[in-house]
């Protein structure tokens, strides 16, 4: 506190305004770059968010939201969307980084028909499902886009790890109904190019059936002739 008469090094903001703000910045000059970026990453956070930092550190809320705004604007880590940072020379892999981006969901679609080998083409766009609605994220060079999907066939997704992180992607038959779904849906042709011996033909059905959605039962069992 600061003594009776003396002046504030800054006159025009209030003591009572300036005494949390000291205490802020103190509390976060106390966590230096080297020991941040050591104690996070040792963590296998690769993603990371003000919570995560309050309890590394043992900070408070504000403290650690003002030290990753203070990091996030000297470029020392990057922030890829409201709450979530990761740090520019660690950057997880991006399908590690869908799910995160956009939770709950899972990886499905072209892009996991191209991971499971089902179709030729390389998918760029990272495809996936989520109960909430439709959205679409340009992050890190990457489009990342979700569909909605009700929750009843909201499955049939399997937990695949890939430079140590951990991540959620439709299994091969799930991922066919699922684009298939959506093809249906917005008047779309069916895939004509896809590995069909990759295709159990009795679980797509399965799959199908969840959507209650008798067009859909019936071109993929045409599809699948």
């Amino acid at each position: 506190m600061y003594a009776s008469g003396t002046q504030s090094t800054y006159p025009h903001v209030s003591l009572a305004i300036l005494v949390p703000f000291q205490y802020i910045s103190n509390m976060a000059k106390l966590v230096n770059r080297q020991n941040f970026m050591t104690k996070i990453k040792d963590t296998g956070l690769g993603i990371f968010t003000a919570r995560d930092v309050q309890v590394l550190f043992a900070v408070s809320k504000v403290s650690s939201s003002f030290l990753l705004h203070r990091y996030s604007k000297a470029g020392f880590i990057t922030r890829i969307k409201r709450g979530l940072y990761v740090f520019p020379d660690a950057i997880p892999p991006e399908s590690y980084l869908a799910n995160k981006l956009y939770a709950p969901s899972y990886i499905t679609r072209e892009f996991a028909l191209s991971y499971h080998g089902i179709i030729p083409e390389t998918v760029y766009e990272i495809t996936s499902v989520s109960t909430k609605a439709t959205r679409k994220f340009e992050k890190l060079g990457k489009i990342y886009s979700y569909r909605h999907l009700r929750k009843e066939a909201f499955t049939g997704y399997t937990v695949v790890k890939q430079q140590g992180f951990s991540f959620l992607i439709a299994d091969p038959e799930k991922a066919f109904v699922d684009t298939l779904y959506y093809r249906v849906l917005f008047g779309k042709k069916p895939l004509s190019r896809f590995n069909k011996e990759k295709i159990n033909a009795k679980k797509a059905l399965q799959y199908a059936r969840l959507f209650e959605n008798t067009k859909l039962v019936s071109v993929l069992k045409t599809t699948l002739q």
